[in-house]
């Protein structure tokens, strides 16, 4: 097997990137057949007896996959920014796949990456502008510096000059006032120079008074206005400081609401808790009590059940026994609760008329063992027999209120 390297063009156009934008990577990979020993085992085995031309295309076909899949997941910005990246990424996926087949890859050679939409192109121009704008700024910038700087030399000449021309004045004068004072001395007779000395004496006095009080006028100027910027640059301190200050107490307050807040609802939640805990505790007990009732009946009635030897019929007549008092009260009060005006029977003299309102007032009311039958049960035997009534004479009349 030739172990040359093999050079392979590959144009690849349309590529989707991870920002959906299709881009074009025209390349160009160096590959071989590898000859580590594990890898040599594969190529004989998968490409003894291919020609160059077959290797080349199953390793384009590879390299095609794996450059479309970089691709596809990394923006346009890294891919044009970061070249290092993309071919690490490029070389590392590609090299994994050539050595499935025996392959190994020695270069990629990545000439230019291209877009149709123009996106690469404008994010060039996107960085110039931004390049051009920072240095625009930085030429201003000095600019207003060189100006500022300007401004502050010419005042100070100008401060300098105004000093110099008064010390000048001032020495003039008094070297003025020397040579008159010597002209006088030489002259002393002479009114007019005496005259003239005077007036120049004055004139000098004048020059120097003036150029002093201008001197002083100057400094009281810059005096002033380096205490206003002092003052000013004193209140912005203080505001800033007084800012601060209220920003920090705001936030204390803030803090410390939030801080109640959590505690009211604590507070709120342990008494809603307790509460509920009450009202369970409460519902707990009501309900225990209400079952150990039922038990209590059921374990009776189981009691009866087996006192009546299983015998559900007659475990209930046992439980009527205790209930046949309270029974017929309830018989006796329907019939004390019937309210009657005045009822008039005429009777023919046997008292057929009396004993028959009578027994159909009577039988107005159920008897017990009807009243048991409608309920599905049966008095006992002892108490369901029936017994013969007493037959009442009868009268003639008789009124009932």
């Amino acid at each position: 097997m030739d172990l040359s390297p093999i050079n392979i063009d590959v144009n690849l156009e349309n590529a989707l990137s991870k920002q959906n934008i299709r881009v074009n990577v025209p390349s160009r990979f160096t590959i071989a057949i590898s000859n580590h020993e594990g890898t040599m085992q594969t190529a004989a085995e998968r490409l003894l007896g291919k020609s160059e031309a077959e290797i080349k295309d199953i390793a384009k076909d590879i390299i095609f996959g794996q450059l479309r899949l970089v691709v596809a997941t990394m923006d346009i910005e890294e891919i044009n920014a970061d070249r290092d990246k993309f071919l690490s990424s490029v070389m590392n996926n590609v090299e994994t796949e050539l050595k499935k087949i025996g392959l190994t890859l020695i270069n990629v050679n990545v000439t230019d990456i291209q877009d149709d939409s123009g996106y690469i192109q404008a994010l060039g121009k996107k960085a110039s502008a931004e390049a051009i704008n920072a240095a625009k700024i930085e030429v201003a910038d000095e600019e207003r510096k060189g100006a500022i700087g300007q401004a502050k030399a010419d005042r100070e000449m100008r401060t300098s000059v105004a000093d110099e021309n008064s010390m000048a004045e001032i020495g003039e004068a008094k070297a003025q006032s020397n040579a008159i004072k010597g002209k006088n001395l030489a002259d002393i007779e002479i009114a007019d120079s005496d005259a003239e000395r005077r007036e120049r004496q004055a004139e000098a006095t004048k020059k120097a008074s003036v150029a002093e009080e201008t001197a002083k006028a100057q400094a009281a100027r810059e005096a002033y206005i380096a205490q206003k910027e002092a003052e000013l640059a004193k209140a912005e301190r203080e505001l800033e400081a007084r800012r601060a200050e209220e920003v920090v107490q705001a936030q204390i307050e803030k803090e410390k609401r939030i801080l109640e807040a959590e505690a009211e609802a604590e507070s709120q939640r342990k008494i809603a808790q307790g509460e509920a805990d009450a009202i369970l505790f409460s519902y707990n007990a009501e309900a225990e009590g209400v079952r150990k009732v039922l038990d209590a009946q059921a374990q009776g009635f189981a009691e009866i059940v087996k006192a009546a030897n299983s015998d559900t019929q007659a475990a209930v007549g046992l439980l009527m026994v205790d209930k046949i008092e309270e029974l017929a009260r309830i018989q006796a009060e329907a019939i004390q609760k019937i309210k009657f005006d005045k009822v008039t029977v005429f009777d023919g003299g046997d008292g057929s008329n009396l004993s028959g309102f009578v027994n159909g007032m009577f039988k107005s009311i159920p008897p017990l063992s009807d009243f048991m039958d409608q309920a599905g049960l049966s008095l006992p035997e002892y108490l369901a027999k029936k017994q013969t009534p007493p037959t009442s004479e009868p009268s003639e009349s008789t009124d009932v209120e």
